[in-house]
């Protein structure tokens, strides 16, 4: 049977690491180390004897996201087949304008994404010429809808609560021939879903949550307050999954440029890790 692979093209919350007009502990080590960077959250979706990728979030890294698995996977030149978006946040759909005639002036790409979302890269610049000139061809998705993407995999969107100024929040459960992975890289809160996140990842093989931040103390030394930017946290998630430890693998990703998770000494990774829960890497795979 042909293989089918999740690729993750990035782990870091919106702007990434370093995270701009910060010079914090992680930031100012990603600056002078590279080996210390992260792009922003993104998946990919690879069949390589198809040649063929389909991406989840366009995001500002895009360039270099596409580059690395072109190569990666000998598909020079192969623009992804689709793209998935969760919602209109910064981190999530600003590449899209890479497709356009400036850069890549890319023919049809197919764009799925929610009513709200449709209608704002319809109606609103620029991502409205990207659709007038035929660069973008964007598919109105609604929530519990099986999208197959090849005969081996099937993606569906599910709505979740998150600040939508612009646009609905989806996360998306992946399933391939053997496994299937639940991916919900933005949520406000674990109890404002009108799911159990613990019966969620239990029909799960592989969850990759929001991990943005590890706790409430993760912001005050750069000045900003937790209240304003609402995610669960990394020690409440692995409270309410403590259970699943074994059965799920479950993966923290969308981690902001403060989070203690992604610090050079280890310490909080290791007791994460000692929990039986993981910190998603960029260029991780796993086989679906």
């Amino acid at each position: 049977m042909k293989k089918v692979i999740l690729n993750v093209l990035g782990t870091a919350q919106d702007a990434g690491l370093p995270h701009p007009n910060c010079f914090c502990k992680n930031c100012a080590e990603a600056l002078e180390y590279p080996r210390f960077r992260r792009l922003a959250a993104s998946l990919a979706v690879v069949v390589p004897e198809e040649k063929t990728w389909h991406l989840i979030d366009a995001t500002p890294d895009l360039k270099e996201q596409m580059a690395r698995l072109q190569i990666k996977y000998d598909m020079q030149g192969r623009l992804m087949e689709s793209i998935f978006l969760t919602h209109a946040h910064f981190g999530h759909y600003p590449g899209l304008l890479l497709l356009g005639r400036e850069a890549i002036g890319a023919n049809g790409v197919p764009v799925m994404a929610g009513k709200k979302m449709k209608r704002l890269l319809e109606e609103q610049a620029p991502w409205s010429l990207l659709t007038e000139l035929g660069n973008i061809d964007i598919q109105e998705i609604k929530e519990g809808q099986k999208i197959p993407i090849s005969s081996l995999v099937t993606i569906r969107p599910v709505e979740v609560p998150h600040r939508n100024e612009f646009s609905e929040t989806f996360a998306y459960w992946i399933e391939g021939p053997n496994k299937k992975v639940l991916y919900i890289p933005d949520i406000d809160r674990w109890n404002e879903w009108n799911q159990d996140i613990y019966k969620a990842c239990e029909e799960a093989d592989i969850c990759l949550l929001d991990g943005t931040f590890h706790s409430t103390s993760d912001l005050e030394k750069i000045g900003r307050d937790y209240r304003e930017i609402p995610h669960p946290l990394i020690v409440e998630t692995m409270d309410r999954l403590q259970g699943l430890v074994g059965q799920t693998e479950i993966y923290f990703t969308h981690l902001n440029h403060s989070n203690p998770a992604i610090d050079s000494d280890l310490h909080i990774r290791n007791h994460i890790e000692s929990k039986g829960f993981h910190i998603a890497e960029e260029e991780m795979e796993f086989i679906l």
